[in-house]
Parts: C-alpha cells; sequence; structure tokens
C-alpha cells in the first residue's frame, strides 16, 4: 500500500528546552516546528502538555532518533506503537527519523551509525520501511546522514542508495543539506552531484545546520549554518521550489531571536547569507 504526504513549504524550528516558555506565551513566527519523537513518547507528564499547547498554535513534525531502520533485527513493534499513540495524539506533519541503524537486538547505542550502501542493507531497509509504514498507517521521512567512513563493500552511491530506497518502499526523503555538506568533504564527492542524484520530487522537508570545521568535518549543530552550506541550499531549492526548510540546533543555544533571524536567511533561499559573506 501506499501513502502520499502532501507539499508543504514554510519555514519553522526544532523546538528544544530552552525556548519551551517563548513558544508557549509568545505567536512565533514559524511556519511549523519539529521535536525529538522520543522525549515525548510518553502517556502523560509536562513534555506532552507542552507539545500539545504548542500544537494548538503551530503544525509539528515528529522527528525521531532511534527508529533504527537499518538494523538486521527488524524495527522494535513497541517502540512503533508508541510512535503511533504520539502520531495520533498530536496529528503531525509527518515522521521522520534517519537512514542508520542504532541497535542490535539487546543494545541500544543512540548513536546514529553508519550502514554499508551494499545490495543487501538496501534489502533490510526497504523491508524495514514497509513494515514502519504499515504499522503506522502512513508514509515516513528518511534522512540522510552525516559520516566520517565508507565501507570496502559498499556497491552504490549515497544518492543511488536513497534513491532506489525511495522508489522502492514509496517512501519520503528529509534532506538534509548540512549532511551532504559535511559528508561530500569528508568523503571526497561533489555535493551537487548528490543533489543531482537523489529523487527531489520525494523531499518533503529540509534541514540547515552548523558544523564543526577541520580536516573532517563534524555535524555537531551547535553553531550557524557555514556560508557553504548556504550556497548548497540555494542550489538545491532552485531545482526543488518551495519546500519545508527549518534550523536544527541542539548545542550552545542561542536566544530564540537568533535563530528567528537565521531562518529569515532562509526565506531569503541564502542569499542574504551569502551576499553577507562577501562583503
Amino acid at each position: 500500500m501506499t501513502y502520499e504526504i502532501p507539499a508543504f513549504a514554510g519555514y519553522g524550528l526544532g523546538l528544544r528546552n530552552d525556548h519551551y516558555v517563548d513558544f508557549i506565551e509568545q505567536n512565533i513566527s514559524v511556519d511549523f516546528v519539529e521535536v525529538i519523537s522520543e522525549n515525548f513518547m510518553l502517556d502523560g507528564g509536562r513534555p506532552l502538555r507542552i507539545l500539545e499547547q504548542v500544537r494548538e498554535k503551530h503544525p509539528v513534525a515528529l522527528h525521531g532518533v532511534s527508529m533504527s531502520i537499518g538494523s538486521a533485527h527488524g524495527v522494535d513493534q513497541f517502540y512503533l506503537q508508541r510512535l503511533r499513540n504520539l502520531a495520533e495524539r498530536i496529528d503531525p506533519l509527518w515522521i521522520s527519523d534517519h537512514l542508520c541503524w542504532t541497535r542490535n537486538s539487546a543494545h541500544n547505542s543512540h548513536d546514529l551509525l553508519p550502514l554499508p550502501l551494499t545490495r543487501e542493507a538496501l534489502d533490510v531497509v526497504c523491508d524495514n520501511i514497509d513494515y514502519v509504514q504499515e504499522t503506522l498507517g502512513r508514509a515516513i521521512l528518511l534522512e540522510n546522514p552525516s559520516s566520517y567512513l565508507t565501507f570496502p563493500e559498499d556497491e552504490l552511491t549515497e544518492w543511488e542508495f536513497i534513491a532506489a530506497m525511495a522508489q522502492r518502499t514509496g517512501c519520503y526523503l528529509l534532506l538534509d543539506i548540512n549532511n551532504i555538506y559535511v559528508s561530500a568533504h569528508n568523503h571526497n564527492f561533489a555535493a551537487d552531484d548528490y543533489i543531482a542524484g537523489v529523487p527531489l520530487e520525494r523531499v518533503r522537508q529540509i534541514h540547515l545546520a552548523g558544523h564543526t570545521p577541520g580536516e573532517i568535518i563534524i555535524d555537531t549543530h551547535d553553531r550557524a549554518v557555514a556560508d557553504g552550506v548556504w550556497a548548497l541550499y540555494r542550489k538545491a531549492i532552485d531545482i526543488l521550489g518551495p519546500v519545508a526548510s527549518m534550523i536544527e540546533r541542539d548545542g550552545n543555544i542561542p536566544p530564540l531571536s537568533d535563530l528567528l533571524s537565521e531562518l529569515d536567511l532562509a526565506r531569503s533561499g541564502g542569499v542574504d547569507a551569502l551576499l553577507r559573506s562577501s562583503i
């Protein structure tokens, strides 16, 4: 069975503890917020009450970090039931997670671990996506990871893997522009080839975030979006057109006003950031 996710164009922020009060007490100029699913997969309590209050004002996207879509042991049924309960309560724009694995049968690493880009791994991922979408009764979005190593067994580029995954399962994509930039630098491929290789018609959301530069770039989400990421974002949306775009910040979280100013750069398509950097 195939499921559809309508296109939604807007600009959003990740909802973090530091800004709960702002979102509850003020009218914040965002089109949606994104939350970490696992923080709210509860039967009750203050976090869930806060999310429900925010949901009264803004559409919400659920973004997970431990679905483990690449697990050879399959996706945990209890996890999916709790996620489905949250989705029924919040009525999200969509549910997303990462193209990675996080656990084996006995242990959850709480890290987004890389997959070998093999046809065998592709079969596992597609079987798991089919199971997840049937269990949730909706399509999901999968986010391209940032990576720091490759496997000698790799048979596909990451964009070929993602294109095949989307074609076989009907899932949608969360295109993380920063992750493309990071991985392109770390593995010496052209970010433009990545953008050209993924099925952009399946993209429903874009992530923008900061990273720590160096010989190996680390995806840290603890600083402003870099100029090179803005330039890549500009190229992507020139092809994509309007699409839900958001700023992620998970460390060194600044005042909300700073993030809203950065979000205005996304509204300009990154042009303002690039002009500023050239002065």
